[in-house]
């Protein structure tokens, strides 16, 4: 057998198994996006600065069960979940719009089933109890052109704290309900009050209303990657000298609280 003979079969199993690891490193990349994490990009303000416009984060959806839509397409048609877990006040959460069924928001669980919730002057009210809030300072993006929005820090009835952004008490949504939630349901809400579509707009048409359990994708956990896209320079792709300057190095692996 000549040496370029061997050459060539050892040339043609190197091919084979890298085209085996690949084959494989897909199947468990695609189950792993299946049944465990999701990746997810943040595409709106609505809820900063929680998240912002450009993060990158991880959704597990073991955290609640898995539902028809925990399944790319809601490909595995069956009602309710399975392996269910009720999510906590508090939690961020992926979930798919109600209205359509299809399209990914993330929100804030802030009502549980059965609750009462309403705004008055930008103050949340749960079951009558004012959500205690005091002021943490400004926050000052460079999408907000140079104006600083109030920060608050809000604590939940189960001690879960967060920072929400509200610049008025007067706005659409600052005196809103009575919300009922409904059995089954929960009640969303943005950490940027002025600018977030959530539960607290229920129509039918351009609203969120309430989020059946059933519409759950899963608890967002951890920012892996985080360009400043609401920058003016905006995140280059195609100029990696840029990257330096354009990546949020501080925001990657923090975990969303």
């Amino acid at each position: 057998m000549s040496v370029d003979s061997d050459a060539a079969k050892a040339g043609d199993s190197g091919w084979r198994e890298t085209v085996k690891i690949v084959v494989h490193a897909l199947i468990l990349a695609i189950i792993v996006r299946i049944f465990f994490y999701q990746p997810f990009n943040i595409p709106s303000g609505s809820m900063k600065e929680t998240l912002l416009v450009g993060d990158y984060l991880f959704v597990s959806k073991l955290s609640y069960g898995y539902s028809r839509y925990s399944f790319p397409f809601g490909l595995v048609p069956f009602k309710g979940r399975i392996f269910g877990a009720e999510p906590r006040r508090g939690d961020v959460v992926v979930f798919k719009l109600p209205r359509d069924n299809a399209t990914d928001f993330i929100k804030r669980i802030i009502g549980l089933p059965g609750d009462e919730i309403h705004v008055r002057n930008g103050i949340v009210f749960i079951n009558g109890k004012a959500v205690p809030r005091v002021r943490d300072g400004d926050y000052l993006g460079p999408e907000e052109g140079g104006r600083p929005i109030p920060r608050y820090k809000e604590t939940l009835p189960n001690g879960v704290s967060y920072s929400v952004l509200d610049a008025e008490t007067d706005g659409r949504f600052d005196n809103v309900g009575p919300y009922i939630v409904p059995p089954g349901h929960y009640f969303m809400m943005g950490d940027n009050r002025d600018n977030s579509t959530d539960s607290r707009e229920q129509s039918q048409r351009y609203g969120v209303g309430y989020v059946p359990y059933e519409n759950l994708v899963g608890r967002a956990e951890i920012i892996f990657f985080s360009a400043a896209v609401d920058d003016p320079d905006a995140f280059r792709l195609t100029s990696p000298w840029t990257w330096p300057f354009d990546v949020r190095w501080r925001r990657i692996f923090s975990l969303v609280r």
